[in-house]
């Protein structure tokens, strides 16, 4: 008689080889295989990144996004310390109300000035020698208002100098644009000093006009009269003065405006952030990158081919990508680049759908033919 532990001996024996049987039939028989003219591949998405950077210098505050982040154009990215540019917008601010209050007075004592005149009586006649000194005030008057209508002139041209010299200054380097934006606003404001200057030579030409008019008239107008269209031709340069500081105001505080939105760092397209290159708290120079923008539309697949395969695969292959936890769908795509070192890199031409930067998948390349042979079922 076998004794009873041979006996199990033998039954495990015989359990062990069908398990290893099972096994090996499944490895080598009934596992699919890659269908003859197509080379299987793995690696992962990958994208070519954009650098977002500041315009300007200064500490961050505040960076909005995390790596992964999908973002659309236009979004906040970065917040920097904008508060000395805050301050001369206030001051700017500030400013352009003062000028906007003197020219709304100057305005009104004009109203007032010519009511006084219309109703002022005739009077005696004034003495040759104070017309002759009202005419020689108005002269002064006029020479002085020339002469800083050249000077206006003359800062424009070099305003218009400078912003020409800004614009071919480094083009497309991250501080051309803001320096060219600020040269543009100095120039605004020196045409609207020019345009005062020149009406402040207009108000003194009327005025020497008025004075040789009195000093040819045979029956000038009584004194009051006089003093009242004196006032009003001061009140006239007055106008033309709180016109062009208001003028110069607008134009401080339009600058003041643009630079403080140099402080925020937009996105500048649809993307994900493949990286996140500085942090709140870090003092950074003008064209420090902050993020790195991908956009999805031009990820690409970059995979390693298996050994003494790579002498097969050439540019212009069709292929098909299957992203991990998407394998059902493939995402049609070319080979468009081949390289020893690094593998293949295919184009993804169908739709992207899930596919992010850093993703892992699968691909097939088809070295033979122009039809893919029946699909092999995806594991």
């Amino acid at each position: 008689m076998i004794p009873r532990w041979r006996t199990l001996a033998f039954v495990a024996s015989l359990v062990v080889l069908g398990l290893a049987g099972f096994v090996a039939w499944r490895l080598l028989v009934a596992r699919p295989e890659v269908p003859r003219g197509v080379i299987a591949v793995s690696g992962r998405i990958e994208g070519d990144g954009a650098p977002v950077a500041t315009k300007t210098a200064g500490r961050i505050l505040d960076i909005a996004v995390r790596e992964g982040d999908w973002i659309a154009a236009g979004q906040v990215v970065a917040v920097l310390d904008a508060e000395e540019v805050r301050a001369r917008e206030l001051q700017a601010a500030g400013a352009l109300r003062e000028a906007e209050t003197r020219l709304r007075l100057a305005r009104h004592q004009i109203t007032v000035l010519n009511e006084q005149l219309r109703q002022s009586p005739p009077g005696v006649d004034q003495t040759r020698g104070a017309a002759q000194s009202r005419v020689a005030e108005a002269e002064g008057g006029l020479a002085a208002a020339e002469a800083q209508l050249a000077q206006a002139e003359a800062a424009h041209a070099q305003a218009k100098r400078d912003r020409d010299a800004a614009s071919r200054l480094h083009p497309g380097s991250p501080g051309a644009e803001q320096e060219a934006r600020r040269a543009q606003s100095h120039e605004t404001a020196q045409v609207a000093g020019v345009e005062a200057a020149r009406r402040q030579v207009e108000a003194a030409g009327r005025a020497l006009g008025a004075a040789r008019s009195d000093l040819a008239s045979p029956a000038a107008r009584s004194a009051q009269a006089a003093s009242v269209k004196a006032q009003l031709l001061r009140a006239e340069a007055e106008i033309a003065a709180a016109q062009a500081e208001a003028a110069r105001a607008r134009a401080g505080l339009d600058e003041a405006r643009a630079n403080r939105l140099d402080f925020t760092v937009f996105a500048p397209f649809n993307g994900v952030v493949a990286a996140r290159t500085a942090e709140p708290g870090k003092e950074v120079k003008v064209g420090t990158p902050v993020i790195t923008l991908v956009k999805l539309s031009q990820v690409y697949f970059r995979a390693a081919v298996p050994a003494g395969q790579i002498g097969r695969v050439r540019v212009g292959q069709p292929a098909r990508v299957y992203l991990d936890g998407a394998a059902a769908k493939a995402i049609d795509a070319r080979v468009s680049g081949v390289d020893p070192e690094v593998g293949v890199k295919l184009e993804l031409k169908g739709e992207v759908g899930l596919a992010r930067p850093g993703m892992p998948a699968k691909g097939e390349i088809l070295i033979e033919g122009k039809d893919w042979p029946g699909r092999r079922a995806r594991r």
